[in-house]
């Protein structure tokens, strides 16, 4: 390991021209995956996937990687592109359009790095390239917060109304535009309304708030063929003026190959009904204003598992007491999240069992005891895993929802008391299942409701089932909805297979730093959308007299 740590996080942003189509009837579906190879390792460790765009043989990627930087090591980088077909997270199953393999040096050098994507045996890809941006990640800082709508935008289908969805670019030093955001898509309307966002200033203009940021509205098409409704282009020195005074601002779309007529000047006019620019915080403002991270553990004990008595269950302990899969898991994330628990008890529940008065239980304790489940550290979680394997039953179905709930009512709670207390406690529920959830509609109600809370999700799946379903639940390739179609307010599930880092010999420490990865920015995601600053410990003055203030946010 680097012992002096890294000398920066850099933002990685990719696009692509001239894929290769690999369908019969459409255009690809492409995905851009990172790799980088650990120092001293051979083998590649995937960092990240971009979102998946349909039909689209020339994508520009909205969802950027972030990677730490050590100017003195040599950091082999990987880019695949994929043509997603199935919806598994196995990227055998899809067809693959090209790679670029390169030292993260060259990147950031050479801004944008640009390179001819290869087959797997060294060719060029046909004409296909790829493009790669970075920039230094700055944690924290000044973002937007903006509410858009429209009102009549042209109409770009012969049966039915537009659909459409706005894009919005910042301009690079070549000239051209990146996009940095897209919205969702509003369907069959002519005055949609798309959700509010926020964004860091950085990421819209490098600090330079004088610069043109690009609004491209667009309607979507299924092939890929979207068309261009119109752009405007403002700065945020602009919007920031609009924020002091209140006013709405209103820009209208221009498509500059339409000719208008003067009954008609544009395509349509963008109102951004809210803009509020606010510093955001950053994880460990939280932490330092004393905020608590409250762990729970929640074992699957159905029988899919196999019994425990044999050497092939996932439950199987051996005679010298090595961890299985589960219990690695536990140690390994736990004792993470321990070191910001200041009572180090946490609860610890089991789920899909026979227990010992005979009911079958969707959410018990692994302690057997309903009115103290905490365990006394990650050793004491660990040893109530060892006896509730002795004393319960396998048995079924894989339903998940009532642990999500159970630990969403103690961060109901805590939400009731922020008004008095601010940002002191946030929940972290670590899942951990062999297979297929039998309650799924249940459960993305149960996290689609959990989405609002001070609360995160992360599940570990263990064994070699298909996991396609979590890869739903975890939002990263779009919005979760509930079965009533609401959305969820944010997304904070985080699903990791624990096979991928067994085939990689990798540590428990490289599953925590996977899973845990994405915790510190749903924390500061769920405190900003509540308008809810980090508390400041007390300092004092030379002459012992203490002084505080909170920042809002």
């Amino acid at each position: 390991m680097n012992q002096g740590g890294p000398v920066s996080k850099v933002e990685l942003r990719v696009e692509c021209t001239g894929l290769k189509k690999k369908d019969d009837f459409s255009k690809s579906d492409p995905c851009a995956v990172l790799y980088l190879q650990p120092r001293g390792s051979n083998s590649w460790q995937e960092i990240g996937r971009t979102e998946h765009i349909k039909n689209c043989h020339d994508p520009k990627f909205a969802t950027p990687f972030t990677v730490e930087y050590f100017f003195e090591e040599i950091q082999k980088v990987k880019i695949e592109v994929y043509d997603l077909d199935s919806a598994t997270s196995e990227l055998t199953d899809d067809d693959f359009l090209g790679k670029v393999e390169c030292n993260l040096a060259q990147i950031v050098s050479r801004n944008p790095f640009s390179s001819a994507l290869q087959n797997n045996d060294g060719t060029p890809a046909e004409d296909s390239l790829i493009y790669v941006r970075s920039e230094e990640v700055r944690e924290g800082g000044e973002h937007v917060f903006l509410h858009i709508g429209a009102t009549k935008v042209d109409n770009k289908d012969f049966l039915g109304k537009s659909d459409p969805f706005l894009e919005i670019s910042r301009q690079v030093s070549d000239g051209s535009w990146q996009v940095v955001h897209r919205t969702e898509v509003c369907k069959d309307t002519l005055n949609p309304v798309w959700r509010p966002f926020d964004l860091a200033v950085h990421a819209l203009c490098g600090g330079n708030k004088t610069q043109p940021i690009q609004f491209t509205c667009s309607d979507y098409d299924s092939d890929g063929s979207h068309d261009l409704i119109g752009s405007f282009t403002t700065t945020i020195a602009e919007l920031e003026q609009a924020a002091t005074s209140g006013n709405e601002l209103q820009y209208p779309f221009i498509n500059p190959k339409k000719k208008y007529k003067k009954d008609k000047k544009n395509s349509g006019v963008a109102h951004i009904t809210q803009i509020k620019l606010f510093r955001m915080p950053n994880f460990l403002e939280f932490i330092y204003g004393g905020m608590q991270i409250n762990f729970t553990v929640g074992v699957d004990f159905t029988g899919s598992n196999g019994d425990p008595n044999h050497p092939d269950s996932l439950h199987f302990v051996d005679m010298a007491g090595n961890p299985n899969q589960y219990m690695q898991a536990i140690m390994a994330v736990g004792s993470v999240c321990q070191e910001y628990d200041t009572d180090k008890l946490f609860p610890a529940l089991g789920f899909g069992a026979k227990i010992p008065d005979g009911t079958v239980s969707m959410e018990f304790a692994l302690n057997f005891n309903p009115t103290n489940p905490y365990c006394a550290g990650i050793n004491g979680v660990i040893e109530a895993y060892r006896n509730a394997i002795r004393n319960v039953q396998l048995w079924g179905p894989t339903n998940v929802a009532p642990i999500i709930y159970h630990v969403a009512r103690f961060a109901a709670q805590a939400q009731k008391e922020e008004p008095d207390r601010g940002a002191h406690a946030y929940y972290v529920l670590l899942l951990l299942t062999d297979g297929i959830i039998t309650d799924m509609d249940q459960t993305r109600d149960a996290i689609v409701y959990a989405s609002g809370l001070p609360m995160s999700l992360i599940i570990v799946g263990v064994g070699d089932a298909d996991f396609s379903d979590m890869n739903f639940l975890d939002g990263d390739s779009g919005v979760l909805k509930g079965t009533n179609g609401r959305p969820a307010e944010r997304d904070i599930v985080q699903f990791v297979p624990f096979r991928d880092f067994q085939k990689f010999g990798s540590s428990g420490a490289d599953l925590a730093k996977q899973v845990l990865a994405e915790v510190p920015q749903q924390v500061v995601k769920y405190y900003t959308m509540r308008n809810i600053g980090p508390k400041q410990r007390p300092t004092y003055t030379e002459s012992g007299q203490k002084y505080s203030t909170t920042p809002s946010i």
